[in-house]
């Protein structure tokens, strides 16, 4: 493989690495903007969740539904504007393979967004 067969393989795996990230950020943010419409605005939200064990950690709705949204979206801006920087701080030997780890690391968050709006889903209706 040459350097410009590499290029070309980082090119095209952060173009779809972009779309699928920038997809998943807009779905996180339309399932956290419903939820918002639908769930309880209070000071602490875990309390409701679990009312046995939700007083040791305080949250409230706001960063509850919003807090990941917002970590996908600069993690999102981040990656589409250092795309050259990232060319050149590779990490593992495999261009398949690091887009992979970020990709896995990208649907944790993502998970955790829709689980979060989809838990103070459940509370408001």
């Amino acid at each position: 493989m040459t350097v410009d067969d590499a290029r070309d393989e980082f090119s095209r795996l952060h173009g779809l690495f972009s779309f699928h990230f920038g997809v998943a950020v807009g779905l996180s943010w339309m399932t956290a903007i419903y939820s918002a419409c639908h769930a309880p605005w209070v000071r602490n939200i875990r309390a409701l969740l679990d009312p046995a064990g939700g007083f040791d950690r305080v949250e409230s709705t706001w960063s509850f539904l919003f807090a990941m949204p917002v970590v996908l979206t600069i993690a999102w801006v981040s990656f589409y504007f250092g795309r050259e920087m990232l060319r050149r701080c590779q990490t593992l030997s495999n261009l398949t393979l690091e887009f992979s780890a970020a990709a896995m690391v990208a649907f944790g968050v993502f998970y955790l967004s829709i689980d979060r709006a989809v838990a103070a889903l459940h509370i408001g209706l």
